[in-house]
This record gives structure tokens, sequence and C-alpha cells, in this order.
């Protein structure tokens, strides 16, 4: 068996597991956020866009990890 291969599943997927966790709890956030000061509703709808960006970096780093990984 190919230990690289299963490395680099298990570094993608937990990648994408906490991206998708980060998402989440940024979004239900917002809403919250919405929901007690509607008068900031596109404040904190960019600042959550802005969030979404920087957490998506995670899958992207994992996977550029997993493909070097994938190649050894």
């Amino acid at each position: 068996m190919d230990y690289a291969v299963l490395a680099a599943g298990i570094v993608f997927g937990l990648g994408a597991l906490g991206a998708g966790i980060g998402n989440g709890l940024i979004f239900s956030k917002t809403v919250e956020g919405i929901s007690r000061q509607p008068e900031l509703r596109g404040t904190l709808t960019a600042t959550a866009f802005i969030g979404v960006g920087l957490v998506e970096a995670m899958p992207i780093i994992s996977l550029v990890l997993a493909f070097m990984w994938q190649g050894r």
C-alpha cells in the first residue's frame, strides 16, 4: 500500500472538512449579527465574504500539499 496516497487523501479531506465547518460558523454568525442589527447588513456581509475567502485558502493549501506528497 502506498502511504503517500493515503496521507494525501487525509490531508485534503481534513482541510476540506475544516473549511466546511469554518464557512458554516462564519455565515451562522453573520445571519445572527444581521438579525440583531439589520442596519449593518452590508458591512457584515462584506466581512463574511472576506472571511470565507481566507477560510477557503486552507483546502487550496492542503490540495497543494497533497499533490506534493503524491509526487514523492
